[in-house]
């Protein structure tokens, strides 16, 4: 039996398997969500509150090893507001 792998949300640094967290990526310099974009990925909880602490962290650049911009669209992407 293979356990599920894990991976680490950017904003609140909760472990958890990787279906239940959201990936995003960077294209071409663009902050973008999506679980099959090439490259190296950064995760987050589905929580609001866990993307805005990323962005104010700038965890997405420091996971993603390079400057993303961040468009307020992608909060769409979570449940809670």
């Amino acid at each position: 039996m293979t356990a599920a792998p894990e991976r680490t949300c950017v904003g609140c640094g909760r472990r958890a398997p990787q279906a239940e967290l959201l990936r995003f990526g960077s294209v071409e310099g663009l902050l973008t969500a999506g679980r099959t974009l090439p490259g190296r990925g950064a995760y987050t909880c589905r929580r609001l509150v866990c993307f805005e602490r990323a962005v104010a962290s700038r965890g997405f650049n420091r996971v993603l090893r390079s400057t993303v911009v961040v468009e307020s669209g992608l909060a769409s992407h979570y449940t809670d507001s």
